[in-house]
């Protein structure tokens, strides 16, 4: 996988119709080794597969994406800081800072678009410590448990929130 532009380097995107603004879809630590790591919990498909699957589907349905994936957490925090400005919807998958990072949610705090938080295997089926996210105080809905799938489920969900908004 290419990796992607820091998004603080992405073009601001805005225009006069929010539509032309693209969705934010944000990874956090270890993310990188899907395909690689636990195939039980993650599954096989590598977050390149995963970012290939939602490009494609965004593409039919004429939304533009912005891919982005850091162990740091203060580039987690860039990025969606970025987003506060330029993004029409924030997809998260937080890795193990869902279950640790106030600061996380703080910067998702700043957000007045959708956030969808996301997880590839079903957390409360887990480790007692994984049963409790901070970033979900700022997430209009959670999708966990079904794999590659569950970020394609999101994308779905942030659209279908537009639609009623």
């Amino acid at each position: 996988m290419t990796s992607p532009a820091p998004a603080s380097a992405i073009a601001s995107g805005k225009s006069a119709k929010p539509d032309a603004r693209p969705i934010y879809v944000v990874n956090g630590p270890n993310l990188n080794m899907l395909g690689q790591r636990e195939a039980a919990h993650y599954g096989t498909s590598s977050l390149a597969d995963i970012e290939t699957q939602l490009q494609a589907c965004a593409k039919a349905k004429g939304v533009r994406l912005v891919f982005f994936q850091s162990n740091e957490e203060g580039r987690l925090i860039d990025c969606i800081q970025d987003a506060a400005v330029k993004a029409r919807a924030l997809i998260i998958n937080a890795g193990a800072y869902t279950h640790s990072s106030v600061a996380l949610l703080d910067a998702l705090k700043l957000l007045a678009v959708p956030v969808v938080e996301v997880h590839l295997s079903n957390i409360f089926a887990r480790e007692a410590f994984r049963h409790h996210s901070y970033i979900s105080a700022a997430a209009s809905g959670v999708i966990c448990g079904f794999g590659a799938m569950s970020y394609r489920l999101a994308l779905e969900a942030v659209l279908a929130q537009e639609q009623a908004a």
